[in-house]
């Protein structure tokens, strides 16, 4: 007896080890069929990253190698997965059609028509949690509602992972084996079949944006043809010297976020991505894995704690982006943190591995915050700030785009986010604030902005930053403002990341580079810097208190 057709959606879960929805799919047939859909309307979103569509695609070219291992394949179909799915299912004679769920607004509308067009035609849909450790609907307060604070949802968080673990329920699972393939010639309505946006080559990321922009995908229709790429892990690009600042400008003005246009930043963000030797997170399964591994494995997990502030040190895991394209599961992460658990020596070794973990869970904390609130994604938490007059002056933006604000520690991290499509963290808390308590710019303009140039950009996490930093959030401190000179001494006291990603200031003293008070002969070009932070302070304190309140 021939065994059901069952169809596996892709989204962002880039991988088969540990794939809930695909496990499930493999445990009731061994017919399963891979399936991604490039829908146009979303590779052309102005927040479409370079960086995101070198990842996605080089993951996509391992992900086809490792199908075609498994015995079956991955087909790419191009346009809009309402339409094209049950297309393909009817094409394909499925009965089912799996995915993992997720968590952004139209992401879950567009699940929703998905789910109910192949229901119409009587093919069955099976969706499930894989991105999380733990189901959001599960983890709610004593009164049975979504959590705002981070601190109570953690300890939460906490007890229901160790539970799940101690259960196994988090053990991850093997990639499926010896699944059977789909014959096109032999299926019963061949015409469908040759009716699909089929494309014949795993696409690149020039294919990508060529999709974005209203071009076909890889040349010609038909089955696809298996490509297999690795990628290895190399040395930390945030401690190693770039060749070119790309910086980019885009422009703002008026008391609210503008929108973007056809030129500028928003223009330039379909060019190809020119910062892969630079970029830490590496694309695909294996270089995740291998990535966690040798971060879980050597001295940067033991000494986290203090390592993760450092950005002139390679002290982070570099999995954001393998995070949030799913080429590495939470649960792989966490059975990684608890073996390094059970192999620490000593009191800060796990402390260190408790503050990683609880770095999961802060990206758990933003997810389950966009699900049961997805008015997030438009605008501040708390309502005062949506009368907040913000400046948005547009020289003052462009300074900020550019690297070019005189003040190093943040222009360093400018041209790194620009030159690499990633960005160290704590130099992220640092921008954002400078943008919004320095310069007062809207922080939706900051949040486009990373949007149209991070490799791991995620609506839920950039957003939650985001909100953090300009105290518009769920965050109980209502008012924190970073002094990025008081930053760049704690944490680059030998200014190594500002010399590696602003090389023209090598040559200046440490003391200045840190203050940003660099003498005019020894900036030779260099500006000086745009605003006075105690004024600003001053001013963005006033327009604060000024707010209504209630």
């Amino acid at each position: 007896m021939t065994p059901p057709r069952w169809l596996f959606w892709h989204r962002r879960d880039l991988r088969l080890a540990d794939n809930l929805g695909l496990a499930a799919a493999a445990a009731a047939t061994p017919a399963v069929t891979g399936v991604v859909v490039l829908d146009p309307a979303e590779l052309a979103a102005v927040q479409q990253a370079p960086a995101r569509r070198w990842f996605l695609a080089e993951s996509l070219h391992e992900l086809a190698g490792r199908w075609q291992a498994a015995g079956s394949r991955l087909l790419f179909l191009q346009g809009d997965p309402v339409l094209l799915l049950p297309r393909l299912a009817a094409a394909a004679g499925a009965s089912v059609v799996a995915w993992n769920r997720g968590v952004e607004p139209a992401e879950r509308e567009r699940d929703r028509r998905v789910a109910a067009d192949l229901q119409g035609d009587g093919v069955k849909v099976l969706v499930g949690w894989d991105q999380l450790l733990v189901p959001p609907e599960t983890i709610l307060t004593g009164a049975g509602d979504p959590y705002r604070v981070y601190g109570p949802f953690l300890r939460n968080w906490r007890g229901q992972v160790e539970r799940r673990g101690a259960a196994g329920e988090l053990d991850p699972l093997p990639a499926p084996r010896e699944l059977l393939d789909l014959d096109p010639v032999g299926l019963p309505r061949p015409e469908l079949w040759a009716a699909l946006p089929l494309l014949a080559a795993v696409p690149t990321a020039a294919q990508l944006a060529s999709i974005a922009t209203g071009g076909g995908g890889a040349d010609g229709v038909g089955t696809v043809a298996l490509h297999h790429s690795e990628a290895s892990g190399e040395d930390h690009p945030s401690t190693r010297r770039p060749q070119a600042n790309g910086a980019l400008r885009s422009e703002a003005s008026g008391t609210r976020p503008p929108e973007p246009g056809t030129g500028g930043a928003a223009g330039r963000a379909q060019a190809s991505f020119t910062g892969a030797d630079l970029c830490p997170c590496r694309p695909g399964e294996a270089a995740a894995l291998a990535q966690l591994e040798a971060f879980a494995d050597g001295q940067a997990l033991p000494s986290y704690e203090e390592g993760r502030n450092l950005p002139g040190e390679a002290g982070t895991s570099a999995l954001s982006a393998a995070l949030r394209f799913g080429t590495l599961s939470p649960r792989q992460a966490w059975a990684a943190a608890s073996v390094a658990r059970f192999a620490a020596r000593s009191d800060e070794a796990l402390a260190s591995i408790t503050v990683w973990e609880q770095e999961l869970c802060w990206r758990e904390f933003y997810q389950q915050a966009l699900l049961h609130f997805p008015e997030l994604a438009d605008g501040p938490y708390r309502p005062q700030w949506r009368h907040f007059p913000w400046e948005n002056d547009p020289q003052r933006l462009a300074a900020w785009q550019d690297g070019l604000t005189g003040m190093p520690i943040v222009d360093a991290a400018m041209r790194q986010l620009v030159e690499s499509g990633w960005m160290h963290n704590r130099p992220r808390m640092i921008v954002a604030s400078y943008l919004v308590k320095d310069l007062i710019c809207d922080w939706r303009l900051g949040e486009r902005f990373f949007m149209e140039h991070l490799v791991d950009g995620d609506l839920a996490a950039n957003n939650g930053g985001w909100q953090w930093s300009a105290s518009s959030g769920m965050d109980p401190k209502p008012l924190r403002i970073f002094n990025p000179a008081t930053q760049a001494a704690k944490f680059d006291a030998e200014a190594a990341y500002i010399r590696t990603w602003l090389p023209e200031l090598a040559h200046v003293a440490t003391p200045d580079l840190i203050s940003g008070q660099i003498a005019p002969l020894e900036r030779r070009g260099y500006p000086a810097p745009i605003v006075d932070h105690k004024l600003q302070q001053a001013r963005f304190k006033a327009l604060y208190a000024a707010l209504p309140r209630g």
